[in-house]
């Protein structure tokens, strides 16, 4: 079996606009969902799966959100600091591989929250994750009957498991959730500066190394107040 990434990057940077009048004051990984803050659902899932340092990239209300993981031992906390300038989802990363190390990491949004099915989705992930075929592997929910998602999809699978992305105008079955292992060599060339990781996924689907993972379970996007009323009930309805 593969060995479990012990690294990971969580995205915690973005302004959370969606969220507001929650986030006029706070950064959305601290809006709490069933008495815990978002980020909290994250690390706490990383740190099960055997995760030893995750790498926490911080821009609005950096100090809030420093403070608040400080008090966490696991797993180890490393703050990449983007106050100077916002980098995006790709530029973030390009920041951080070199505490990322050279093995594939954990790549996790810090507002992502899901119930987990039998197995959980990350250590599937992981055993579900071949270096040698696959750039990145992402982890899909389905874009109908997940909670808080009303979009168009993002990805198609093929039968294989290799993605391609939503033709233009029409609906793909799955949505991108949030959690994924990506290899350091999905940024090799990447630019510098402030740029969408979307990019590296064209990049890899073109060459047929873009893979997806469905998961296992009910997805919950958290992207505005009224999401996280229906995000509690279902957690309760699974914990009940």
């Amino acid at each position: 079996m593969p060995h479990s990434p012990r690294n990971a990057m969580v995205l915690a940077a973005g302004f959370g606009q969606r969220m507001r009048p929650l986030t006029d004051t706070m950064p959305k990984p601290l809006v709490r969902v069933a008495g815990k803050a978002l980020i909290d659902h994250v690390l706490d899932r990383l740190a099960d799966a055997g995760v030893d340092r995750a790498v926490v990239n911080v821009h609005y209300l950096a100090d809030q959100l420093e403070r608040h993981i400080a008090a966490r031992s696991k797993p180890r906390i490393v703050i990449s600091d983007e106050r100077a300038a916002l980098l995006d989802t790709g530029g973030g990363v390009v920041k951080a591989l070199p505490e990322l190390g050279d093995a594939p990491f954990f790549h996790i949004n810090s507002d992502t929250i899901w119930i987990d099915g039998v197995k959980p989705n990350l250590t599937r992930l992981a055993e579900s994750f071949d270096p040698d075929a696959m750039d990145a592997l992402l982890l899909l929910a389905p874009s109908a009957g997940s909670i808080g998602y009303a979009g168009r999809g993002d990805f198609v699978m093929q039968p294989d498991g290799r993605l391609l992305t939503r033709p233009e105008r029409e609906v793909a079955p799955f949505v991108y959730a949030g959690a994924a292992i990506l290899s350091p060599r999905l940024f090799d060339g990447a630019p510098q500066g402030a740029f969408s990781l979307t990019r590296l996924f064209g990049k890899a689907i073109e060459a047929g190394r873009l893979h997806g993972l469905r998961l296992d379970g009910l997805w919950m996007h958290v992207g505005t107040p009224e999401a996280i009323g229906e995000a509690e009930d279902a957690i309760q309805a699974s914990t009940g």
